[in-house]
């Protein structure tokens, strides 16, 4: 009796399992083998915070297969490496896809996050209802007209309703209460709305008053979010920003959302709610705010509202200020040294940790890497604490491995030297954007800036693990911790 419990909830654990997963991406990569490919999707359009939904390595004959479940068309985007693709998946839907022969290191010949370069990616066996090919066209056709008149939609001159009116007449084609209906819908009065051929207000009326809020639909909360964008944060015509600055700072939640709600745009409290996360998100990058009151007014809405999205909303919007903040999360940091030898960033616990990320063929890696061989010495015999990190972002490992152990000016870089060993995920999880980039890491293994200043600046002779208390210190740390 006992065993065929134990079996039954097995098998219903297993089909709980199963259920979760109802699209299939399956395909081949032409030269992409051995590489890891991820499926990613948003967790939501407020934070737009990257969820990875599958990920696995491409098999040595090309091949892999991701699996997730949705119950509502998503965007989502197959990444490997710096590159990725995005697209729509529906539920219950297999997809068969073919990533051609691709030329990985593009990375290494010009800044791709700058200047993107898409991962090629091509769909096999699609009918011809299929949801991404009639997204597909209808982009197109608006993308078209609009460049084939852009002076008529141009905002340097006086966009033209009538053309606008006119393209709406060529689209006509896709409205309707599916899914393409909506997203052509909410799309074009996105665009009303930034080419102001509709005020806020009426557009507000038609699609927002008295209507549920559509969270899982992306498209729609694209327009919720620009139609209350800056209509709060930067202050309104009933209250000005000095008065929304001094609530914020008191962390007065409850008096911001009720003043709001004198708007006749915000009366529904869930509307306002929402409005009031977008506003404090602006709040905190609005240099008129304090930070950390404005995350504890997140935290305070997060554990009042009585709507389960918004708690959601709060607690993603705290998470994200988290990657921004002193003393936020690192990644664990296990790597390979020059001798490949794995070494974990927090044996290093205790330390200062000034960790740069470098390209050792880049010029601007290098000029830093001789300030920091200059300064290495003199801190070091000073500050016993302090640990200088680098990680080689090159492709080949063989690139750090010459330039320590072979070069002339190897000796002088003699600090720890680490491997990035093709973790693409770890660079976007520390920010870097471009070579190089400085990351400095307090002795409790917290994050200390959100941009950590280059040597080339300064920063060495100033850095917080200096202990002199003099004026001009003071003053200089001050600038640094702006």
């Amino acid at each position: 009796m006992k065993k065929l419990l134990i079996l039954t909830l097995l098998v219903a654990l297993w089909s709980g399992l199963a259920a979760q997963v109802n699209v299939h991406i399956v395909g081949t990569a032409a030269n992409g083998a051995g590489k890891d490919i991820g499926l990613y999707s948003y967790t939501d359009m407020l934070t737009m915070t990257e969820h990875i939904e599958d990920a696995t390595e491409i098999d040595s004959t090309g091949a892999f297969e991701l699996a997730c479940y949705v119950n509502y068309p998503r965007l989502v985007f197959l990444q490997v490496e710096n590159y990725s693709q995005s697209f729509y998946i529906e539920p219950g839907r297999r997809y068969v896809v073919y990533i051609p022969e691709f030329d990985w290191a593009l990375d290494e010949q010009r800044n791709i996050f700058l200047d993107p370069e898409p991962l090629p990616v091509e769909f096999l066996d699609l009918p011809d209802d299929e949801l991404n090919l009639r997204l597909s066209a209808f982009d197109h056709t608006v993308d078209s007209f609009v460049v084939a008149n852009r002076v008529h939609f141009d905002p340097k001159f006086h966009p033209s309703r009538r053309y606008f009116d006119t393209l709406l007449m060529a689209v006509g084609g896709y409205a309707g209460d599916d899914f393409v209906g909506r997203y052509a819908e909410y799309t074009l009065a996105e665009m009303q709305l930034d080419m102001r051929f509709a005020s806020r207000k009426r557009l507000i009326t038609k699609y927002i008053a008295d209507q549920p809020i559509r969270y899982y639909d992306e498209q729609y909360m694209r327009l919720f979010l620009a139609l209350y964008r800056e209509s709060i944060s930067m202050g309104t015509s009933r209250i000005p920003l000095w008065r929304l600055v001094d609530w914020v700072e008191h962390e007065n939640l409850e008096r911001y959302i009720d003043s709001i709600g004198l708007d006749p745009l915000l009366r529904n409290e869930q509307v306002r709610e929402l409005a009031v996360l977008e506003a404090l998100r602006e709040s905190y990058y609005d240099a008129a705010y304090d930070r950390t009151h404005v995350r504890h007014m997140v935290e305070q809405l997060g554990r009042t509202t009585r709507f389960d999205d918004h708690r959601r909303l709060a607690e993603s919007l705290v998470a994200s200020f988290a990657r921004h903040e002193e003393g936020g999360a690192l990644p664990s940091t296990v790597l390979p040294d020059v001798d490949r030898q794995l070494v974990d960033l927090d044996s290093l616990r205790g330390k200062w940790i000034y960790l740069s990320f470098v390209r050792v063929n880049d010029p601007n890696s290098i000029a830093e890497l001789e300030t920091m061989a200059f300064f290495r010495d003199s801190i070091y015999a000073h500050h016993p604490d302090v640990e200088f990190v680098s990680i080689s972002c090159d492709r080949e490992f063989q690139k750090m491995y010459h330039l320590l152990r072979n070069s002339r000016r190897g000796p002088h870089y003699n600090w720890t030297w680490l491997h990035f060993d093709g973790d693409y995920r770890l660079l976007e999880q520390y920010g870097v954007v471009s070579y190089p980039t400085f990351v400095l890491i307090n002795p409790q293994g917290e994050k200390v800036y959100d941009a950590t200043p280059t040597p080339a600046s300064g920063f060495l002779l100033h850095a917080p693990w200096e202990k002199n208390d003099s004026p001009q210190m003071d003053n200089d740390l001050n600038f640094f911790n702006r």
